[in-house]
């Protein structure tokens, strides 16, 4: 499947949407660092039509809110079999596998990308994951892996413009 085939948008979060860093304060309070571009890029797939979604084996009120800033409307935590879950979504939204890209980073990541129509990594995922998707990020997890990702989706879709000539 081609880029221009998909249709739903799922990614992973820690090392995907962040850095894989899980900070912790004296109070027991937890922070993740989300980057503000992988941010913009789920609002422009949005925009152009593309079914978003979150799914991830974490279940955390920090990733409910980013999820809820960003109009997500799948978001699924929790999960041990990501697969599964996405296979759902797809068939609930009319779409097969070949219609969905995944971004993940980690071993249990792996029986999803390999089982989407687009599959892509971080460029700091593990080399088991790197091994098996079928795009490698520039970028780094929760260092703009994610809108790298989106920009070529989009571009993908995009009509070849003709420049004008400068005067």
């Amino acid at each position: 499947m081609v880029l221009n085939g998909i249709r739903l948008f799922a990614t992973d979060v820690d090392g995907v949407l962040t850095d894989a860093g899980m900070y912790y304060s004296e109070s027991g309070d937890e922070w993740k660092k989300f980057n503000t571009r992988d941010g913009m890029g789920i609002k422009l797939l949005q925009k152009a039509g593309f079914i978003t979604a979150i799914v991830t084996q974490e279940r955390t009120r920090l990733v409910a809110r980013r999820a809820e800033k960003l109009a997500i409307p799948e978001l699924h935590q929790g999960v041990m079999d990501k697969l599964s879950v996405i296979r759902d979504m797809a068939t609930r939204h009319g779409l097969s596998l070949q219609h969905v890209a995944y971004i993940g980073d980690d071993v249990n990541d792996i029986k999803a990308l390999r089982a989407v129509g687009f599959s892509a990594a971080p460029a700091d995922s593990l080399p088991q994951v790197l091994n098996v998707v079928d795009y490698v990020c520039q970028k780094k997890g929760g260092e703009g892996a994610v809108r790298e990702l989106v920009e070529l989706i989009l571009l993908s879709r995009s009509e070849p413009k003709t420049r004008k000539q400068r005067r």
